[in-house]
């Protein structure tokens, strides 16, 4: 399943400020805000918690999301094992115009789901979908209203 318009990569780093640092060192002039996430998702196994660090920035027409994991209940950010340098590509993320739609989808194909939050119409909802098989890395769907993504689309 691959719908949606492509407009992130993801990476799992030990060292947040490090890896912004990498990415400085390439040509970003500005310094991303870090911010932090502890958050409970579904999984198809039940609720479960995600407490983490982040930064979003835009750079060359791409958002990248850095995630420093500090608890990761769901194992997902854990099978992004070390390979030696600052950060490990984990997830590409596209934007779905519907969730309800989007979510029916993901139940009629192969990709497993590994977890969401809903957050209702209005809010930013997601789910991760394990494309390891198929594509090498997760794939993340996010459904946001429009001034959303103008907020994010700034970072």
């Amino acid at each position: 399943m691959l719908i949606g318009t492509h407009y992130q990569n993801g990476y799992v780093c030990d060292d947040i400020e490090a890896a912004i640092a990498e990415f400085k060192a390439r040509g970003l002039t500005k310094d991303p805000m870090i911010i932090p996430v502890d958050q409970m998702v579904d999984t198809p196994e039940g609720p479960k918690r995600q407490k983490s660090r982040i930064s979003m920035f835009m750079h060359g027409g791409v958002q990248y999301e850095l995630i420093e994991v500090e608890i990761d209940e769901t194992g997902a950010y854990a099978n992004a094992k070390d390979n030696g340098g600052k950060m490990r590509f984990h997830h590409i993320c596209l934007r779905v115009p519907d969730y309800d739609a989007f979510r029916k989808a993901v139940d009629e194909q192969d990709l497993p789901l590994v977890f969401e939050r809903n957050s209702g119409p209005g809010a930013l909802s997601f789910a991760y979908l394990d494309g390891r098989k198929a594509f090498g890395h997760y794939l993340e769907y996010t459904c946001m209203p429009d001034a959303v993504w103008e907020q994010i689309s700034r970072m």
